[in-house]
């Protein structure tokens, strides 16, 4: 399979996600075209991810989707990082409610954990993302055999939703960058500039630059 313009995979089912990768990749003037995995495998299976760090999952989805099309994958895997909660959800931020994917459980659950700290200093938590690159070069070396990039926006924890944009705990995460107004309040634009994911796909094109 093979494209006209550099093409990149995108190893996810999440369409937000999607979405800001390739806004990113305009804004940026990124000369790759960036294309979601199920777009050109509709039977794609996406993997199980029992990795214990954000790495470790996302370069389990990116090297199944090179696997699967042979055309460079990119995957991210990130979440929320809550310090009262130790860390929590963390890597089990997209099933932190018990239902996968369910962005109502998850709010709720968090909001739930966090009905006894009052104090918004203590609510302090950022979003972590790390975005994996593989098969864009043969010569990459043996190990780990990929691009990295990671990024981070740290914050707080509203006590309530604020915003119906965005996905995920976006209606609750108080960016440091935007006081009073939640990720969910932010167009793309200002989303981008200051999102964790934005930070690593800043990260990861002045990677692509090199190639």
């Amino acid at each position: 399979m093979s494209f006209m313009t550099p093409t990149i995979v995108v190893a996810t089912s999440n369409k937000g996600k999607l979405v800001e990768i390739q806004s990113a990749a305009v804004q940026h003037s990124l000369d790759y075209t960036f294309r979601g995995i199920f777009d050109l495998l509709p039977q794609w299976e996406s993997p199980i991810e029992d990795g214990d760090s954000f790495e470790a999952n996302a370069a389990i989805k990116a090297h199944a989707g090179f696997n699967a099309l042979g055309l460079p994958t990119l995957a991210d895997d990130s979440g929320l990082v809550v310090d009262i909660l130790g860390g929590a959800p963390g890597v089990y931020s997209s099933s932190y409610g018990g239902v996968e994917g369910d962005d109502a459980r998850n709010n709720a659950k968090l909001l739930a954990e966090l009905s006894a700290t009052e104090d918004q200093a203590h609510r302090s938590a950022r979003f972590a993302a790390t975005l994996v690159l593989v098969g864009l070069d043969k010569l990459l070396p043996a190990a780990p055999n990929y691009l990295v990039a990671t990024g981070s926006c740290e914050g707080s924890i509203a006590h309530a939703a604020q915003g119906d944009k965005g996905f995920g705990y976006d209606p609750l995460f108080l960016p440091q960058q935007t006081p009073g107004r939640s990720m969910a309040q932010l167009d793309m634009q200002e989303k981008n500039a200051i999102s964790h994911r934005g930070a690593a796909l800043e990260s990861l094109m002045g990677l692509l630059r090199q190639y």
